[in-house]
């Protein structure tokens, strides 16, 4: 069993509210670094610090997670969500860091968000069907960035932003806890 996947088993989506929490904080921290801007287009250090910030806020804080949750996640979720992370991690220096040595800003947001984007297909596991379409829109946006050289960083994240900051709204409030079709 890969991942200790049983096909047997249905998966339950429990922390759908949780993931949308944070998906609001990150829309927050993408749309504060694209406001402050400067040479890096999306200022690094105060993505960085909201980042972190958020990241603690809420997927390392159990008082937050045990509020938002519908009950536990199983031991394949767990790994995949782990593997979610190690997946982001590889594709980040993939995609963007190669330009780091030019300071290409514009191709390492490109690919910070790529990665980010392809990172939420894994989710399906963990939150549903949901982070399919999450996937898709943010894909479809960061590829008319790469496609169309004349649209704007700023412009590609700002609608990245509201990508994450309507999903978020829409798993914190709207979606319900739900189970494997």
């Amino acid at each position: 069993m890969f991942l200790k996947y049983n096909k047997n088993e249905k998966l339950e989506f429990n922390y759908k509210r949780a993931c949308g929490l944070w998906l609001i904080l990150v829309a927050a921290v993408i749309l504060a670094a694209t406001f402050v801007g400067g040479k890096q287009i999306i200022n690094m250090q105060v993505f960085c610090i909201g980042y972190i910030v958020s990241f603690f806020m809420v997927n390392m804080n159990k008082k937050v997670l045990n509020k938002l949750s519908y009950g536990s996640s199983s031991e394949f979720q767990r790994k995949v969500s782990l593997y979610a992370i190690i997946l982001l991690l590889v594709l980040m220096s993939l995609l963007g860091g190669p330009f780091f040595a030019d300071e290409n800003w514009r191709l390492i947001w490109l690919g910070a968000l790529m990665a980010t984007a392809i990172h939420f297909f894994m989710y399906y596991f963990v939150h549903g069907k949901s982070m399919i379409y999450l996937g898709a829109f943010c894909t479809l946006n960061i590829l008319a960035g790469y496609i169309f050289s004349a649209i704007p960083v700023t412009v590609v994240a700002y609608i990245d932003a509201a990508i994450k900051l309507i999903f978020g709204i829409y798993l914190l409030f709207f979606s319900k806890p739900s189970k494997q079709k």
